[in-house]
């Protein structure tokens, strides 16, 4: 069992279900600035949702977005943004927000403010002020002392290689910060299947070797179940390779985080993998990767 996932750690992450489980995108009168218990950021993230239009270019089988139903088509007003991430912060700052279920529930060690990150229903890199919202991040920060928390990316990678995105990763740079990549399989067949999205696989994992390049990413990967059956073998060393060849074309890659599926999925032929499952696949990871020092590959079932 990895150091990173114990048992004590299962058990925690039982003991917090409510929240762990429980990511809604609307919180309270907000719109578009909301709290969540995140597995991989080990605590409280505070989410920025730059498409409540629900507007994605990935379609992914595992994605627990119900798209039936239609987002909000007015463009998002920052302004409203930056006041809504000013009372997050404060109510986090303050103890409040763990006042109010779920959050109430939340063991102590879970408690603690790891990040603004910047997901929602969409890509956040297609809206078109990312930029400014990461100063706002930055700026909402600074006005509370907040030093240690960290700015979050996560992006699926497709729009890394336009201009304003690069602009949007340059600022970031210059903070504490993560840029969050996905990759959620080692061939294009795979990748077609789970991620339903007309953006070449190819071209995907060129933007994400080119993002390593520049700056140390996080790849996260889900991986699950499709009708009963977890990832063939085949794949999950296709998955491996393709980290390898990123690295070998210099990317610098800080972790892999491997998950599961924690909420309704899109599809209902996809379920979860159980431990024993996504450890196996890491452990395949890990041979792959070893060379010249053992990589870090983190599980969050």
């Amino acid at each position: 069992m990895s150091a990173k996932y114990s048992l004590q750690a299962v058990a925690t992450a039982s003991q917090n279900r409510a929240a762990i489980e429980s990511h809604p995108r609307i919180w309270q009168s907000n719109r578009y600035v909301y709290p969540v218990i995140s597995r991989r950021s080990g605590g409280l993230s505070i989410g920025v949702n730059l498409n409540p239009d629900k507007r994605c270019n990935f379609d992914c089988i595992y994605c627990s977005v119900d798209r039936r139903i239609p987002g909000d088509v007015a463009p998002v007003d920052i302004r409203v943004m930056a006041l809504e991430l000013g009372v997050m912060l404060d109510q986090a700052g303050s103890g409040d927000l763990f006042q109010m279920p779920p959050f109430s529930q939340v063991t102590p060690e879970l408690r603690r403010l790891n990040d603004i990150a910047f997901s929602g229903d969409g890509e956040p890199t297609s809206h078109p002020e990312l930029l400014e919202c990461c100063k706002i991040a930055k700026a909402a920060l600074d006005a509370r002392n907040l030093a240690s928390v960290k700015i979050i990316l996560i992006s699926n990678a497709t729009l890394l290689h336009r201009p304003r995105v690069q602009k949007a990763l340059e600022f970031l740079d210059g903070c504490k910060s993560e840029i969050w990549a996905k990759l959620d399989a080692g061939t294009p067949e795979y990748y077609a299947m789970v991620d339903r999205s007309a953006f070449s696989f190819a071209q995907l994992l060129e933007n994400i070797a080119a993002c390593a390049r520049r700056r140390p990413i996080v790849i996260q990967s889900l991986f699950m179940k499709i009708d009963g059956v977890p990832p063939a073998p085949e794949e999950v060393d296709a998955y491996g390779r393709r980290l390898a060849d990123i690295i070998e074309m210099g990317g610098k890659l800080r972790r892999v985080q491997l998950y599961t599926v924690a909420r309704q999925p899109a599809v209902p032929s996809v379920s979860p993998l159980n431990f024993q499952e996504l450890q196996s696949i890491a452990e395949a990871v890990r041979r792959i990767l070893s060379h010249p020092t053992p990589f870090p590959v983190e599980i969050f079932p």
